[in-house]
């Protein structure tokens, strides 16, 4: 019985890093923007919270809409994420520190649930599976806050690196994940 636990949480926390690996890699794009410790925390929470509230929905959602709003997800999740890319690409050539969506406020949650919409539709296949969901929305949320507040911290230090540039190679960076989502290949 312990074994069969183990294995369990050892896929879960699998599962749990690779949607990780997705805030981690917009969070490091989102992290050339200029951000304060504090605002680095809230992203990370925020961003961990919508990664268990994300799947949860998905997972009560179950089977009946799995097929339909597992692919709309990711689609969505694709031009938000393409959406947000373009906006700090633009916004890296003008002089304006204003931006069309900022991580802050509503652009935070905007860009919170860009990001998770991935784990929705995990969510929605845990549901069929009959996965346990508090371990595994803690998993999904742990492991997507501690790597989304790794990857805006590392893309702060290139940020500080490449200076004025590092807004554009952030905005590619989200651009490009966009584009993954919305052709994959």
């Amino acid at each position: 019985m312990a074994g069969i636990f183990v294995g369990e949480l050892l896929t879960l926390s699998m599962m749990a890093f690779a949607l990780g690996m997705d805030a981690f890699s917009v969070g490091l794009g989102m992290g050339m923007i200029k951000l304060r410790k504090q605002q680095i925390f809230h992203i990370g929470l925020i961003i961990g919270l919508f990664h268990v509230i994300m799947p949860l929905v998905g997972m009560a959602t179950g089977r009946f809409l799995s097929g339909a709003l597992g692919v709309l997800a990711i689609y969505i999740g694709g031009a938000l994420l393409l959406m947000l890319g373009i906006q700090m690409m633009l916004a890296s050539f003008k002089q304006s520190e204003e931006r069309l969506i900022s991580p802050e406020g509503p652009g935070l949650l905007i860009f919170a649930i860009g990001v998770s919409l991935d784990s929705f539709s995990v969510g929605l296949s845990l549901g069929i599976y009959g996965s346990k969901p508090i371990v595994t929305i803690a998993l999904f949320g742990l492991f997507s806050m501690v790597l989304t507040w790794v990857g805006l911290l590392v893309g702060k230090k290139v940020q500080s690196w490449l200076g004025s540039y590092s807004e554009a190679l952030g905005g590619a960076i989200l651009i490009g994940f966009g584009l993954k989502l919305l052709l994959p290949i």
